[in-house]
């Protein structure tokens, strides 16, 4: 869209000058009337339009009507506000205040739409959408293309075209003779047979005498219709009562098989209404119960130590390396089912703590030629924090990342499954949504349990266009009408693509426009169930309630309700998660420095343990169930694994005496003995693979063994094997046939493994996909307010016109000598001037300068577009011109 078409002229009625006193002409016109503040709202509330700054406040209106612009900007208005301009888009361009508010009242008393539309207005012209005094307001053209209605679509109120765009092209012959049926007398010609049919149908009284004659069976018809879509197909030989609204014009047609109804037809019918329920007021969140808030906090508190463990859990067993990425990335389907069954979650779940965990940059790939997941060396450094400061750390992670766990499993646009860790997870919309639940929770009393649909209910108020997949069909949907013969009550009314901002009547199926039940496609609803899913999970909430350690994550109040826009902000997220961890620490359980040992050969631990304890347990023993208490397990396998990294039997019973407030067993005792014995008596290398002991009995008794043949073992010698295989797997075999051989290195060394020894090289968590553009701060909008301003001067200064007024492109164009001179005279009046200016990458611009010295083949002066003092070189100045108001 051009400046031409945004910046047009309003009409001026004869004897009332142009300018001020008519209220603002043009877009950019209305935005020169607003003061900083209002140029500085607008910006805040579309931050689009500062990619780049704009030059003027003409380029910015511009910006302003262009089509991407306006779609977000739409797609970020309430449903309220939203019907606001659905009405004026089949409003009178430009609609006086009173228009707007009959196509909503319908002419009765309604104080809560009267008491809320005046703030729709605002808004909508506070973000450029609208512009005007309120006896002219204005939609920008670009909204008004998007939500009036057309041929090929209805608009979002079902209301269709005019008469006068539904006649367009009809014959005279044609049009007389539906004014002659209708009793209006004859016209000379097209342009008054439409303005009489308009005049008569906006007519209450004629319209209501002429609807008292019709058939009841057209009645019907338009019952079907009034409430859109107002289309409708009609048969071959339609019946008596469609050809009564046929001749009289209360249907029109819009192509050989298909039927309108106007929309002055439909608003009479509607009484006035544009649309047939409108919603000035957000649904309130109701409250399912309230607890306690110390209730609250403790349920939240324990899923959030359950969470932060179960990450724990989670990269501890992948220490060693984790499942292969798949070629186009991610985690294949068994390799999530298999970590599911390892957390004893479901897939969905534990699809969320890998992407929880990838997000805090706690996992990656590890680049490897043959690529696997493991933990990063962050890892490490957080497993060294305090249990809250580790749990705030996963929080903010959530709070800010775009991945969206819930996908996983479906499918993308070209069919592929969408697989944990994988590629095509990222959601725009996900923070933003994720923060805007939270904020919904915080309105409720500390305690009170939100109502989920409610809660959803009162986002898609907030945004009732967000995330749907709607698209505008090609051709008209219509309810067809039925042949001669059949019932008229049977019409049957059909949705079609309503476009992408439907209200209720493009969301209409059935009679009358019913309500039908939103696409399921609909991602803002579901990213808003995934995210109060996921925040129970992560103990952000504590039995659906936001608990006290979230308030202070989020920045807002801890003990009241918050404002109704709560947002957080005022200190910077690493404060808030600082304070958050404070107010959590004293509620997770205190971790413990012993075991209870048992003679089943059991362990069981009363509560969480030390890190050095817990980690030391691990390798020694197997968990065998979770829960208040966690028992662990001691197996010939666990035991040999302790072994493994080095300890000696005599460490471990030193290790369990120390940490065991019972005696150590006698079985277990023995078990430790045991396979300390067997340990290391089998030592295997490389050769491919080799086996070598000292008693050569046991190789022999090795090779007898029928279970030893896939490792395809010969003796070299009374004491060594060979075998055709590799030595990992050599070892694998072994131990399955009830050996413990231990691997030993180059040099006959045995090699001791550790749990940490697999990290990926240091990696960077995901970054979010921003949604759009950042939004600005004050020192942004201030510089940003203050450059258009100053280049909106530049722009609109009143310039003398030269001797010889030859101009290129928009700036001046004068000789040398004539520059150097007209400069050299502002200098010595102190006058500003007007330049045109071509800079070494030959953008052009034109400026407003106050000259103070001019030398040297250069002018130096204050640059009031820059507001700061420049030098120009006088040969890349086009040209100059003298202002008629010299006051800057």
């Amino acid at each position: 869209m051009g400046i031409g078409e945004l910046d047009r002229e309003a009409h001026v009625p004869e004897g009332r000058p142009k300018g001020t006193a008519a209220g603002p002409r043009t877009l950019a016109e209305a935005l020169r009337g607003r003061g900083d503040d209002g140029l500085a709202a607008l910006l805040r509330a579309r931050p689009d339009l500062l990619g780049p700054v704009p030059n003027d406040l003409t380029q910015l209106a511009t910006r302003a009507g262009t089509r991407a612009s306006v779609v977000r900007a739409l797609e970020r208005l309430d449903r309220f506000s939203l019907q606001v301009a659905e009405a004026l888009a089949v409003a009178p361009d430009p609609a006086p205040y009173p228009v707007l508010l009959d196509l909503f009242t319908g002419g009765r008393e309604e104080p809560e739409t009267e008491a809320a539309l005046p703030g729709a207005v605002a808004l909508l012209r506070e973000q450029a959408l609208v512009w005007g005094e309120d006896d002219r307001l204005r939609l920008v053209r670009t909204a008004r293309e998007l939500l009036a209605p057309s041929p090929q679509h209805p608009s979002p109120t079902g209301l269709g075209p005019t008469v006068a765009e539904a006649t367009a092209g009809m014959s005279p012959g044609r049009l007389q003779e539906i004014v002659a049926a209708a009793g209006l007398p004859s016209t000379h010609d097209p342009v008054s047979a439409v303005a009489a049919l308009t005049g008569f149908f906006t007519d209450r009284e004629r319209m209501g005498a002429l609807l008292d004659t019709a058939p009841p069976e057209a009645l019907a018809v338009l019952d079907r219709l009034v409430w859109g879509p107002p289309y409708g197909e009609v048969t071959a030989r339609p019946t008596a009562p469609v050809g009564w609204l046929r001749d009289r014009g209360l249907l029109l047609p819009v192509s050989p098989r298909t039927m309108v109804l106007p929309r002055e037809v439909a608003l009479h019918l509607r009484g006035g209404r544009a649309h047939r329920a409108p919603e000035p007021r957000a649904p309130e969140v109701g409250v399912v119960r309230a607890y306690r808030p110390q209730v609250v906090d403790s349920a939240a508190a324990g899923q959030a130590y359950a969470a932060v463990a179960t990450v724990e859990e989670l990269l501890k067993s992948w220490d060693h390396g984790g499942p292969a990425v798949l070629r186009a990335g991610g985690l294949a389907v068994r390799d999530l089912k298999r970590t599911a069954a390892a957390l004893d979650v479901p897939e969905p779940v534990a699809a969320f703590w890998l992407e929880l965990a990838y997000g805090a940059g706690l996992l990656a790939s590890d680049g490897e030629a043959d690529e696997r997941y493991a933990p990063t060396p962050a890892y490490d450094d957080w497993l060294d924090q305090p249990p809250a400061e580790r749990w705030a750390r996963l929080a903010g992670a959530w709070l800010k990342a775009t991945r969206t766990p819930g996908l996983v499993g479906g499918q993308d646009a070209k069919g592929r499954t969408l697989s944990a860790l994988g590629p095509d997870l990222d959601r725009a919309a996900a923070p933003e949504v994720r923060h805007r639940v939270l904020a919904l929770l915080a309105t409720l009393p500390p305690g009170a349990a939100a109502d989920p649909e409610t809660l959803l209910a009162r986002l898609r108020w907030e945004r009732p266009t967000r995330g749907t997949t709607t698209a505008r069909s090609t051709s008209a949907p219509a309810a067809s009408v039925p042949a001669p013969g059949t019932d008229a009550g049977t019409t049957r009314a059909e949705t079609g693509a309503a476009g992408p901002w439907a209200s209720e009547a493009g969301a209409a199926r059935g009679t009358g426009g019913t309500s039908a039940p939103r696409p399921a496609a609909d991602l803002r609803e579901r990213l808003a169930r995934w995210a109060l899913r996921d925040a129970e999970l992560l103990g952000i909430t504590g039995r659906g309630a936001l608990s006290t350690a979230a308030r202070a994550l989020l920045n807002l109040p801890l003990d009241a309700p918050a404002g109704p826009a709560a947002e957080g902000g005022g200190v910077e997220p690493e404060v808030a998660a600082e304070r958050a961890a404070e107010l959590l620490e004293p509620l997770l359980p205190r971790p413990v420095d012993h075991v209870l040992l048992q003679a089943d050969l059991t362990a069981v631990a009363p509560g969480p343990l030390l890190r050095p304890l817990a980690d030391a347990l691990a390798v020694l023993a197997d968990v065998e169930s979770k829960g208040g208490a966690t028992v662990y397990r001691f197996t010939p396998g666990s035991v040999r694994r302790a072994l493994d990294t080095g300890r000696s039997a005599s460490d471990l019973h030193a290790f369990l005496a120390a940490h065991a407030r019972t005696p150590v067993p006698q079985p277990l005792a023995y078990l430790i003995d045991d396979v300390a014995r067997k340990h290391g008596h089998l030592r295997i290398g490389a050769a491919s693979a080799y086996v070598r002991c000292d008693d050569d009995a046991l190789l022999g008794e090795i090779l007898a063994d029928r279970r030893s043949a896939p490792l395809r073992l010969r003796r070299l010698a009374p004491t060594v094997l060979a075998a055709q295989t590799d030595p990992s797997s050599l070892l694998d075999g072994l131990r399955s046939m009830g050996y413990a051989p231990a691997a030993e290195s180059a040099e006959g060394d045995v090699m001791i493994s550790r749990a940490d020894a697999h990290r990926t090289p240091p990696r960077t968590p995901p970054a979010p996909v921003p949604d759009g553009p950042p939004a600005p701060d004050a020192t942004l909008l201030k510089a940003a307010v203050h450059a258009i301003r100053a280049g909106d001067h530049a722009a609109t200064a009143v310039r003398k016109e030269p001797a010889v007024p030859v101009t290129t492109g928009g700036l001046p164009r004068t000789s040398a000598a004539e520059t150097l001179a007209t400069v050299q005279a502002a200098v010595m009046t102190g006058s500003a001037v007007w330049i045109g200016y071509v800079n070494a990458e030959g953008a052009a611009s034109q400026r407003v300068i106050a000259p103070v010295r001019v030398e040297g083949g250069f002018v130096t002066g204050y640059d009031h577009t820059a507001d700061e003092v420049r030098t120009y070189p006088l040969h890349r100045i086009t040209g100059v011109a003298e202002l008629a108001d010299e006051e800057v």
